[in-house]
């Protein structure tokens, strides 16, 4: 569904976390490699609480995680230590990770703080074994070449990893991490993806932040003027950022259209809510028949709204649904879709009656045990309340394809404090100005044209690959680019679709490959089963005496000479013309153990002196 943004007023602003490909996490010494959770050497538990701020409150975003109280599970590692594990106090800030986060801002203009002071971030979701995560600003106020403006970076700690349910990895927590905030600059879903990629390809600039899927994510924060702020956590993929912002938008309003529909039906929510239990005795719902408790509230006016769509595969019940499963249900169910479930309309009759509803009320209820039904209830008139003022401010997250989900309330001023355990870290103008920044990888793509010859294609794909620095290591040690590039990305690539393991193929034996063939001692034609032989661990100089042994001219010409001894009569028949003939059989015979270019000069020379 399309918008005019403009009319609506959409602001949207991005948060862009970047995991930092440091040797060491941000307050301790392990190394930031990732493990297979089937790796873990230990397990222990936790549980977590909010403490009060400075100010003196909890947060309202924490308060909401302590409405259920649940042990937290966390798979330690020989890779880990026991700053993760919360035992012991952090290390001094990583001084790499901070250059790193520094350099980034002075490629956006920025003004670094005087002194990195490192704060708590309260989060009890479980995600940090602490309760909180440590943040540090470094420094504030730049801009992007396309007018939008670069509030902060912060170089932050990057969470533990859920593996599932409320047990999480250590091996990610503490690697650093970059977040960069801009303002609420962008007024379309195109610009909030412009912006993104622009910053993207500005991190992976410095070669130094860490490739594929969950080493960056966007938060994108949303509104239109009619709405709300919304911040949705944890978009991955740059191709689903504009659809995110398409299907918020598509939200708010349609919470707008909502709300002035309930004020002018004068809906209101009722305070007291039913046991209807004993109602549903004999019930044929699976879900209804186990419950302990089931508790119904009547929503005045409500009726067909709370069953309407206000995103694809989201419904204003979903976002009541949302609500109440932080007290711990599975979901609720509402008269704007029932008889279903199992639930018959001869029930659905009996449960408006129960609860005084007319035609134009809704009817929501849950089932559990009291104690969560109770609470359920409670969040279930909260959100249908906030229906009647229209979009609340909310943190949500992604589902797949773009819709979102309530997460939990936008975290206030509450959710900050000192970290009393780690100490500032000055910032002189003299180190910030001595930054050395690197090339820009769109400067270095027109670089890779101008002086090398690379098509615009290929020289796009080599640097935003993984293998750039191979490619320029390669090309100073005199292989020609194109070579090297076609070798890189294309052979590479073919191989790995055939199965071969090329990942573990040692950068080093790569160029040392490629000087080889530029210098004629291996010839072109080997390289693919050369490096198929690398991936399966083999020595260079082993794969290629077993791969493609090399020739000399002499064999070589041998070889040619026996083959068109054995075509006499078809050489002279055909003349010059059986030179491509010829190549072909020759070329099959040697196997990529000779270069092409010394075949063909050598086969041109044995056939002039036939014809």
């Amino acid at each position: 569904m399309d918008f005019e943004y403009a009319k609506l007023g959409l602001k949207a602003g991005i948060e862009i976390h970047q995991q930092l490909d440091t040797a060491e996490k941000l307050f301790c010494h392990c190394p930031t490699v990732l493990r297979d959770v089937e790796e873990h050497t230990g397990e222990f538990f936790r549980y977590l609480r909010a403490t009060v701020s400075e100010m003196g409150e909890i947060d309202r975003a924490a308060r909401e995680e302590m409405m259920v109280m649940r042990p937290f599970s966390y798979y330690a590692y020989d890779t880990t230590c026991l700053v993760e594990n919360d035992e012991e106090p952090p290390a001094p800030l990583n001084p790499e990770a901070l250059e790193l986060a520094l350099t980034i801002a002075k490629m956006m203009g920025m003004t670094p703080v005087e002194q990195v002071h490192v704060m708590r971030k309260l989060v009890i979701d479980g995600s940090n074994t602490s309760g909180f995560q440590r943040t540090a600003l470094v420094s504030l106020n730049g801009s992007l070449p396309t007018g939008e403006r670069i509030e902060s970076i912060c170089l932050e700690e990057e969470a533990a990893q859920r593996v599932e349910g409320d047990t999480f990895s250590l091996d990610r927590l503490g690697i650093p991490l970059a977040e960069i905030t801009t303002a609420p600059d962008m007024h379309t879903p195109k610009a909030v993806h412009d912006v993104a990629a622009y910053i993207g390809m500005l991190l992976r600039s410095t070669m130094k932040v860490k490739r594929g899927i969950g080493t960056i994510r966007q938060d994108v924060n949303i509104s239109i003027a009619a709405g709300a702020r919304v911040e949705i956590k944890g978009v991955q993929e740059l191709r689903l950022i504009e659809e995110v912002v398409r299907r918020e938008v598509q939200r708010q309003v349609s919470l707008v259209e909502i709300r002035d529909e309930l004020l002018s039906r004068g809906a209101s929510v009722d305070e007291e809510s039913h046991d209807v239990t004993a109602l549903f005795s004999d019930t044929g719902s699976a879900i209804l028949k186990r419950a302990k408790a089931i508790h119904a509230v009547c929503l005045r006016g409500y009726d067909g709204l709370v069953g309407r769509e206000i995103q694809p595969g989201r419904r204003l019940g979903s976002e009541m649904s949302d609500y109440a499963k932080k007290c711990g249900v599975g979901g609720l169910f509402h008269t704007d879709e029932l008889p279903a479930y199992g639930v018959t309309a001869e029930e659905v009759t009996a449960l408006k009656e129960a609860v005084g509803a007319g035609e134009n009320d809704c009817v929501v209820l849950v089932a559990d045990t009291k104690k969560k039904v109770t609470c359920a209830i409670g969040q279930i008139r909260r959100r249908a309340e906030m229906a009647l003022e229209g979009v609340p401010e909310e943190t949500r997250k992604m589902l797949e394809e773009g819709s979102s989900a309530y997460m939990r309330p936008l975290p206030g001023a509450a959710r900050m404090y000192p970290e009393t355990d780690v100490l500032p870290v000055p910032v002189t103008g003299a180190y910030y100005d001595a930054l050395v920044l690197p090339e820009l990888l769109s400067a270095k793509a027109e670089r890779y044209e101008r002086e090398m010859g690379l098509a615009a294609s290929l020289a796009r794909q080599m640097v935003y690959s993984r293998r750039c620095g191979l490619f320029e290591e390669a090309v100073s040690r005199g292989v020609k680019s194109a070579l090297a590039a076609n070798t890189l990305l294309g052979t590479l690539k073919e191989l790995s679709r055939d199965g071969a393991n090329v990942a573990a193929v040692p950068g080093e034996a790569l160029i040392d490959l490629l000087v080889r063939v530029e210098t004629g001692a291996v010839a072109k034609e080997a390289i693919p089963p050369v490096i198929r032989a690398l991936a399966e661990g083999q020595d260079i100089d082993v794969a290629i005496n077993t791969v493609a042994p090399s020739v000399s001219r002499e064999e070589v010409r041998a070889v040619i000479c026996a083959t068109i001894a054995e075509r006499d009569a078809f050489v002279r028949e055909q003349g010059m013309r059986a030179m491509g003939p010829l190549m072909g059989v020759v070329m099959k015979e040697l196997r990529g153990r000779a270069d092409g270019k010394v075949i063909s000069e050598l086969l041109k020379e044995e056939l002039g002196k036939i014809v």
